[in-house]
């Protein structure tokens, strides 16, 4: 036979989309509209339907960015549908190619009962099911006009993103709004067409493949174009025996899940989101309702929380779907956060909030960490996921990578204390999957752990906003349940698949299972580290205020019996966590968003800071004696860990400050000499008791660097290698001071460079090892990025980096493809360059990004004598200035503080780093007060609080700090009746009683364990 494939591909694929689809919908008359575009803000439900409107024709221009208008449609069902499916079809002027990037409504009934939501793909509203005619209809939409900030024209600078810079133009013009007459047997005609079109395109050549082009062949010689309806399920039969083939026993299994990934923030401000969830719930619970085996899962306990407080009626569906076993709460967490810059404590309160929640709302618990789009994993987040009772880790995002592809999708994933947790990626590279033939086929081809597994997961669904999991989909995954030729597919609980997954991997030879150890490091968005630099340094601030708040509130419980302020603590902790959203602590969202962030971390600072002072008060009593609370976990000023201790202690000599002949500065104290040039630049740090010098040779460390900056996408997001080519050294100072103030030595340096300046101020304190430099930044720039670069005289193949609860060792070479792909990585407060007893750090308050590369001199041989001839430069990444999504990145006065820690392991390191953001306070009162917990040993403390339930009982958190074994011990000096290990989540662990003699208890660690140990006060 003559090969008529494209023939017969090309005739179907017209007919389904010119005729078939089109003829579902094809008996329509239209409504009567009315409409009331608000001024402002969105209104509650309620007050919107009660709203006077005026007539709308179709077609009339409407809604200007981030606009809401209310629409009011009423019709009546014609006698000749008597006993029909008759539905709202309703088209706002959407684009369908982008879901979940544009207008949006919710449907509502007269009583305020919503039905579900329309979106660019998903445009239907079931009206009746067996129609009566003369029926009257009446429906209300709340509409939102959000403007397609991500386009076709993706990464336009646009000033959009804000509500106080758009324009108020209209964006959209209704193309249909009509009453229509649901076929569903042309309907599922459709769906046989498409589910056979898609299938046989990843089919073989071979008798599968052409069965199923001749059936689509005889399906389309009997189906009468011009009585689509009528001849439906004649062209239905045709195609019933190729969809009745079975598939292979050996078929990838797919495990479905619906789902419509809300970004809770990101090219539309949160109030937005409150709503994109409502309309996504709304429609998933109508889904529900209309099957028999669908289930859809969503994360985040925040995007719950919207629903129940803004949207009631909805909320009642979502927890009637959840007590049916059918919407599936996933992730355990507050929000799906980033994890690689929050804080250890912060990420331990992301899973208490959130498995808090729903255990208080639905009486049960999340088993695994879902989290398919944040930019990158932390190394220490497998023990931390462990530890706080979760089974499986769940992520897609390690498929963007841009150079190295992934070696397993169903694999253990090993942190850094050694703790591993059973992760999973779905091969088909998506967490918006449609069920399409591509999708299924990529699955089953890319899956790498075949050979022991059976299946993957298939997150099914559009996000944003886009609608969810469409009765399409469904439909598809009817006929895709046992299909030949096709991956089978069945709805089921991501628990399930797990726990399927873990009896297959755990049936593995010894050894034989794929494992990954370290760090998921997203070879993508590497900028993220950098971007929106207040919002960072506010997340940064308040995870420190946080926990010191709690420690006080604690210490002022147990020795005032002041009450613990449980609502405040908790209601400032989730906006933190809201802000660790992965668009928003990343720095990747709209102006609005981003603006909000500031101020929300403003609140929250405010609240931290009345929780402290009240506290501190509390303890200290009335009085004029000087004091110092010192909030970080290691002494300092003379002050224990969590003390409060006389203002006056013991202090070392004053610093000294030396000019030099021809410009330039000696800055010293009893432990280092540092040397400043002309224009500022460290020239030398010397480290007293061994004489090495932390600067390279020849070289100035402590220079701000700009580079050009315009990576080929996704702004905000990335970096490209490729901006090292161009860079401009900021040597020029336009004036240089220097003083003793205080016995501290002080220089002040002012630079232009630009359109930008910036002021410097650098001090050398009393017995300090830390170069400390503060910076305010006038920042005008565009697309540009802004570094400091410390050119070290140390030898290090690795530099260590503080994550949560301990540290990470990176490369500082690129023998391998994934080496050179970390061309920017991610710290907290400190990171660390060290040879064999001699290492040099770098701390800061607010900075999340860093590179190393290695130098050698020219000819290769050591530019001094004993001296290597490579030299590592770490260099602090400060600010950037992307113009999309918001154009106006970081334009203004921005500060920092960071330095250079001269002569410190990792020990130095970790104290340094947390006590580098966590100064003493100045106050007066009565008397000093002793710490409420102190630890001795290898232990590191990391929280101290009231425990959640409200038992008065206290939370001591501890762990490992420098990768090692440890025994120390933790001492509460109050009385207690007994103390017993507790999950991260202060849930009891067997046999976890902690003997406690005199209030001490014995901590034996392994490295980088962390411990969490609750007392029961006597």
């Amino acid at each position: 036979m003559h090969d008529d494939i494209t023939l017969t591909t090309g005739r179907a694929t017209r007919v389904l989309t010119e005729r078939i689809w089109p003829a579902v919908h094809g008996t329509s008359v239209p409504l009567e509209v009315e409409w009331h575009a608000l001024p402002g803000e969105p209104i509650p439900p309620a007050d919107g339907l009660a709203l006077a409107m005026e007539p709308y024709e179709v077609g009339t221009p409407w809604g200007p960015a981030w606009g809401t208008t209310w629409f009011r449609l009423t019709g009546t069902v014609p006698p000749e549908w008597a006993g029909r499916t008759v539905e709202a079809v309703l088209d706002l002027g959407f684009d369908s190619s982008m879901p979940g990037f544009q207008a949006e409504a919710l449907v509502y009934r007269p009583d305020g009962t919503t039905v579900k939501s329309i979106n660019p793909r998903n445009q239907h509203v079931p009206v009746v099911d067996a129609a009566v005619g003369g029926e009257r209809v009446e429906l209300f939409l709340e509409a939102a006009s959000n403007p397609v900030l991500l386009g076709h024209d993706m990464f336009r600078q646009t000033q959009e993103g804000d509500v106080r810079t758009s324009s108020r133009r209209p964006l959209y013009a209704t193309r249909r709004l009509d009453l229509a007459v649901f076929e569903a047997e042309v309907h599922e005609l459709a769906l046989d067409v498409e589910v056979l079109l898609e299938l046989q395109a990843e089919l073989p050549a071979g008798p599968r493949r052409m069965r199923v082009l001749q059936a689509l062949d005889d399906a389309l010689d009997v189906l009468d174009l011009q009585r689509i309806g009528e001849t439906a399920a004649a062209a239905r039969a045709a195609l019933a025996d190729v969809l009745a083939s079975p598939a292979e026993a050996s078929a990838h299994q797919i495990s479905a899940v619906g789902h419509a990934h809300i970004d809770s923030a990101w090219l539309w401000p949160v109030r937005e989101t409150i709503r994109k969830v409502a309309r996504t719930t709304s429609s998933m619970a109508d889904l529900i309702d209309r099957t028999d085996d669908f289930v859809y899962g969503m994360s985040s306990a925040q995007q719950y929380a919207w629903v129940k407080e803004h949207r009631p009626e909805v909320w009642a569906r979502v927890k009637e779907a959840v007590a049916k076993g059918r919407f599936l709460p996933l992730g355990g967490m507050w929000v799906e956060s980033d994890t690689v810059m929050p804080s250890g404590e912060a990420l331990v309160r992301q899973f208490s909030q959130g498995q808090r929640f729903f255990e208080r709302e639905f009486g049960l618990r999340s088993h695994g960490v879902w989290l398919p789009d944040s930019f990158g994993y932390s190394p220490a987040l497998p023990q931390l996921v462990r530890r706080a009772g979760f089974d499986w880790f769940f992520t897609q995002k390690i498929s963007w990578n841009q150079v190295n592809v992934f070696p397993h999708h169903t694999f253990w994933w090993e942190g850094i204390d050694g703790s591993r947790v059973l992760t999973h990626f779905p091969p088909m590279d998506t967490y918006n999957s449609r069920l399409s033939g591509e999708e299924l086929s990529k699955a089953t081809r890319q899956f790498r752990e075949a050979r022991r597994a059976t299946g993957s997961i298939a997150p099914v669904g559009y996000g944003d906003g886009g609608g969810g999991t469409t009765r399409e989909m469904t439909g598809k995954a009817q006929r895709l349940a046992d299909l030949e030729g096709s991956a089978k597919v069945r709805w089921e609980h991501p628990d399930a698949f797990f726990e399927r997954a873990r009896t297959e991997l755990d049936a593995a030879r010894h050894g034989d299972s794929a494992v990954w150890v370290g760090e998921l490091y997203l070879e993508l968005h590497r900028a993220t580290l950098t971007s929106q630099h207040k919002t960072k340094q506010g997340n940064r601030r308040n995870e420190q205020l946080l926990v010191e708040a709690e420690a006080w509130a604690a210490t002022a419980s147990a020795r005032t019996g002041a009450d613990y302020p449980y609502e405040e603590l908790d209601a400032l902790w989730q906006q933190v966590l809201l802000m660790q959203f992965h668009d928003i602590l990343p720095g990747t969202s709209v102006a609005w968003v981003h603006r909000e962030a500031v101020e929300r971390h403003a609140a929250v600072t405010a609240g931290a800071q009345d929780i402290i002072e009240r506290s501190l008060r509390a303890l200290v009593g009335e009085g004029d004696v000087a004091l110092r609370a010192n909030p970080a976990a290691f002494a300092q000023a003379g002050v224990p860990a969590l003390g409060v201790g006389p203002a006056q202690g013991p202090t070392a000599a004053a610093s000294t400050l030396t000019e030099l002949d021809g410009g330039g500065y000696v800055l010293a104290n009893d432990l280092v000499r540092i040397t400043l040039d002309a224009a500022g630049h460290v020239t030398s740090a010397v480290d007293l008791a061994t004489g090495r010098d932390a600067v390279a040779p020849g070289r100035d460390a402590n220079v701000l660097q700009l580079h050009q900056d315009f990576p080929n996408k996704w702004d905000a997001w990335d970096v490209d290698r490729f901006y090292r080519n161009s860079v401009t050294d900021l040597r020029e100072a336009e004036k240089v001071s220097a003083a003793v103030e205080g016995g501290v030595a002080v220089v002040r340096v002012h630079r232009v460079f630009s359109a930008s300046s910036l002021d410097q101020v650098l001090t050398l304190a009393p017995g300090s090892r830390t170069l400390e430099v503060t910076m305010a930044t006038d920042w005008h720039e565009t697309e540009k990025f802004l570094k400091v670069a410390f050119p070290l005289d140390v030898r290090a193949e690795h530099v260590a980096a503080e994550t949560q609860f301990g540290f990470h060792q990176r490369a500082t070479h690129t023998n391998t493809s994934w080496e050179a792909a970390k061309f920017e990585t991610s710290m907290h407060r400190w990171v660390l360059a060290q040879e064999p007893g001699f290492g040099v750090g770098l701390v800061n308050d607010s900075v999340y990004g860093y590179d190393v590369t290695r130098e050698v001199s020219d000819d290769g041989v050591a530019p001094a004598p004993g001296a290597p001839d490579v030299t590592t430069t770490v260099r602090l990444s400060l600010l950037r200035a992307p113009r999309f999504p918001d154009p106006e990145t970081d334009q203004g006065v921005q500060t920092h503080r960071y330095g250079l820690v001269v002569g410190v392991d990792t020990a130095a390191a970790t104290e340094a780093g947390a006590t580098f953001g966590a100064r003493p306070r100045e106050l007066r009162g009565g008397s000093a007060v002793e710490p409420l917990v102190a630890v001795a040993g290898g232990v590191t403390l990391s929280a101290v609080k009231l425990a959640d339930d409200r038992s008065g009982d206290l939370v001591v958190r501890v762990y490992e700090a420098l990768g090692r074994r440890a025994s120390g011990t933790v001492t509460v000096a109050a009385p207690v009746a007994g103390a017993r290990a507790v999950s991260l989540i202060e849930d009891d662990l067997a046999d976890a009683v902690v003997p406690v003699t005199d209030g001490a208890v014995t901590v034996d660690l392994g490295p980088f364990e962390v411990r969490t140990l609750r007392f029961a006060r006597a």
